[in-house]
């Protein structure tokens, strides 16, 4: 993955995490409302996007895609310093790095958003998002979180 391309995944994480927050829905929920299509428009325009507020892509991406608000809210009620949504973008589009094949990326992208380690990661009530990045991507794949 070039350097491009990492900064491009990092911005399109950290604006689902964004949207996802806003809109208090699942990450999956969002990828999937974007679709592969959506996804992939999202990282050629990422480019030029990063230099605008998030509120404000995060907005036009709400309305385009038609992204209605959810129930699932994991920062409200937390009694802990939630992660900023960027730091969150980092550590999927590190998972996804680590765990795709060459060319797979957005696939991989699709996959982990829409797993069960996504919503563990987004319990912010839990020590998950503050584990290791092996021991994550190892859950991943296993399909449960390790002992």
């Amino acid at each position: 993955m070039t350097e491009k391309e990492r900064n491009d995944f990092f911005y399109v994480c950290s604006l689902i995490e964004y949207i996802a927050r806003q809109t208090k829905n699942k990450r999956g929920v969002i990828v999937k409302a974007l679709g592969r299509e959506g996804i992939e428009k999202q990282l050629y325009d990422a480019e030029v996007n990063h230099c605008l507020s998030f509120e404000q892509v995060g907005d036009e991406v709400i309305e385009q895609y038609k992204i209605f608000e959810g129930d699932f809210d994991t920062i409200t009620d937390c009694k802990y310093t939630v992660p900023g949504f960027m730091d969150i973008g980092k550590l999927y589009s590190i998972m996804i790095e680590d765990c795709a094949e060459p060319g797979k990326e957005v696939d991989e992208l699709i996959h982990i958003f829409s797993s069960f380690i996504s919503d563990e990661i987004s319990e912010f009530q839990t020590d998950i998002y503050y584990q290791n990045p092996s021991y994550l991507e190892c859950s991943y794949q296993a399909g449960y979180l390790l002992d």
